[in-house]
């Protein structure tokens, strides 16, 4: 029988459903069997897939008629635990059975990357249970446009376009392709001549919502840096390379073109091309691995502050030679913390499958490491146990132990939660912080309604003292508690308010508190003032200034800058087109001037002001 594929559905808000029917696979043991449709399946992010399978088993055993009580579906890697999908919080409303005549199909509705996984399918009767061993890959990648056929002009380029994916997708999708952001054209694939700066991207007829990251389609007269990938997410403490390759014409009025120069930098340098490698915040971290026309920048040690936009540039012998990549490669660095994807709640104890996740996708190579209780416990994509209420969970990448996750208290407590947006948070003095939590709670226990009496916070070293009766917290404390939310605002910051808070609620049965707790720092922030010269761009007098902090502030806060005491700017980098003997510039986080940098001029010296030059 040759694999078909059918779809069936038009584009609603979950997009379509797809309908595979390939050659089966047959499991039977005695009677007892599961025959899946198909054993792998590649759809769209977005869509709406039928998972289908049908089961046998045995009409009488041990001389007693065979019933079926219970079918459903699972995950592959669920280690022996068989954990119904509908049960499992990151399906919710999203998973449906549609079961009958001993068939069972799997539908899962507005599709994820996260979807990604084996899944299988299980039965029980009075008398056994039986699960379908070989299972059903399910893929949901993400679209990319590729470049098939590249023909260069003088200033334009033709070039032929098809939208992949990291799988084969179905033959008889439509795709949808944008230039520009402007809707072109309906079909496989797009060939069009194109301008240097022409972006393109593709999306699937039906969910246009989801296109494909944008691709520069350049030819700039033979001039032209191409990224071998434009996002790259790598954990904290590792190496990464970022690599591209770059064309120039041989000759240009009549003489032949040699490359003189090629660095990489970041995209937020304002149009003043500084060198990484002269960066005091990559030194000794940089490497440049050069040939052939190919360039990769190698970032060992990699830190939070790492994630940026970065691009190549390259300069020739030509007075109007030089060239930069300006699409750029988005390098993210997150922190790692602990997803619980699955749990079985008991009574004084709970199973849990966890996973280790960041803010964006990793790569799917990685293997990491398991600790409970402080304790190495197992390595592996995920970790799935049983764990008491007072059981602390971290996970780190294989190779790079040293930066765990932050401990996650895996807890059952027989629904009753208390999670923290964010476990440490550092403030300058006199400003106002928010600390953010969310809990959960039965909704019925004894066989009464649970509703909740009071909340609030406390400082861990004054267990259960709301802070509101507290006389140095008068006037500067705020709870905004709704909807199972609850924010602790203080205004006012003292040094003296640098603790661990926590949470905690009473209801008319029972008290819970979040055991983890928020760090807070409360610090004078020491600001210094870093400066960039360049000579390598078409404005070598500019000057760039970046106001840093000496411990991560929150994004939301804002810098001012000062010229000669008076207020001339207010980004995290001001720009001078020259550095004028006798001005002075100082830095300072908007509403907090009390706090400002030292002041920089001229004739700083090198010890107090941080000065690259390229």
């Amino acid at each position: 029988m040759r694999a078909a594929a059918t779809m069936s559905g038009t584009a609603a808000a979950s997009g379509f459903v797809f309908l595979l029917l390939s050659v089966p696979v047959v499991q039977c043991e005695n009677g007892w069997g599961v025959r899946y449709t198909s054993t792998e399946i590649c759809v769209p992010r977005g869509s709406t897939v039928d998972i289908n399978c049908t089961y046998t088993y045995p009409s009488r055993l041990y001389d007693r008629d065979v019933t079926v009580q219970k079918t459903f579906w699972f995950i592959k890697d669920s280690n022996g635990i068989y954990v119904d999908l509908m049960t499992d919080p990151e399906y919710s409303g999203r998973v449906e059975y549609l079961c009958e005549n001993n068939k069972c199909t799997l539908r899962i509705s507005d599709l994820r990357e996260t979807d990604s996984a084996v899944y299988k399918f299980r039965f029980t009767t009075n008398q056994d249970s039986f699960t379908g061993s070989a299972g059903v890959t399910l893929s949901v990648p993400d679209l990319h446009v590729q470049v098939n056929a590249p023909v260069k002009g003088k200033s334009i380029n033709y070039a032929k376009l098809k939208c992949q994916s990291s799988c084969r997708l179905p033959d008889h999708l439509t795709y949808v392709w944008y230039k520009n952001q402007q809707k072109k054209i309906e079909g496989a694939s797009y060939s069009a001549w194109f301008d240097s700066a022409d972006t393109v991207s593709c999306a699937v007829k039906g969910l246009e919502d989801l296109h494909s990251p944008s691709l520069l389609v350049r030819s700039q007269n033979g001039w032209d840096v191409r990224y071998t990938s434009t996002e790259i997410c790598v954990p904290r403490g590792s190496t990464v390379d970022i690599n591209c390759s770059y064309t120039y014409p041989s000759r240009v009025n009549d003489r032949e073109v040699t490359v003189q120069k090629t660095f990489w930098f970041i995209k937020d340098s304002n149009g003043i091309y500084v060198d990484l490698m002269t960066d005091p915040e990559y030194s000794g971290r940089v490497e440049y691995l050069c040939e052939n026309n190919k360039c990769t920048l190698r970032i060992s040690d990699l830190r939070e502050t790492d994630s940026a936009v970065y691009k190549f540039r390259f300069t020739t012998n030509q007075p109007t030679g030089r060239f930069t990549g300006s699409a750029g490669v988005t390098l993210s660095v997150p922190d790692l913390h602990v997803q619980v994807s699955t749990s079985v709640e008991g009574y004084s104890y709970n199973y849990a499958k966890l996973k280790c996740q960041s803010s964006c996708r990793l790569p799917d190579h990685l293997t990491y490491v398991w600790y409970k209780n402080q304790q190495k416990k197992i390595e592996g994509a995920s970790y799935s146990d049983w764990f008491y209420s007072a059981d602390t969970v971290s996970c780190a990448v294989k190779g790079l132990e040293d930066f765990h996750s932050p401990s996650l208290l895996v807890q059952s407590q027989r629904g009753w939660n208390v999670r923290y947006t964010s476990t440490e948070i550092c403030v300058p003095r006199g400003s106002t912080v928010d600390i953010n939590c969310s809990y959960t709670y039965p909704s019925r226990l004894y066989d009464r309604e649970v509703t909740v009496q009071k909340t609030f916070w406390f400082k861990e070293n004054q267990f259960n003292v709301d802070l509101k009766t507290q006389s140095q917290y008068s006037g500067r404390v705020e709870y905004l508690c709704g909807n199972n939310k609850c924010t602790l605002r203080i205004s006012h910051l003292r040094e003296t308010d640098s603790a661990v808070y926590k949470f905690t609620f009473t209801t008319n049965q029972e008290s819970f508190t979040g055991s983890a707790g928020v760090t807070l720092s409360v610090t004078d922030p020491q600001l210094q003032v870093h400066v960039r010269r360049s000579t390598a761009n078409p404005y070598p007098t500019w000057t760039e200034l970046t106001c840093h902090s000496s411990c991560q502030l929150p994004d939301h806060l804002s810098y001012v800058w000062f010229k000669n005491n008076k207020l001339v700017g207010w980004k995290k980098y001001f720009l001078l087109q020259h550095f004028n003997a006798g001005d002075n510039y100082h830095c300072a986080i908007e509403g907090h001037g009390r706090f400002p940098s030292p002041t920089l001029s001229e004739f700083t010296p090198l010890h107090k002001a941080t000065i690259m030059w390229k």
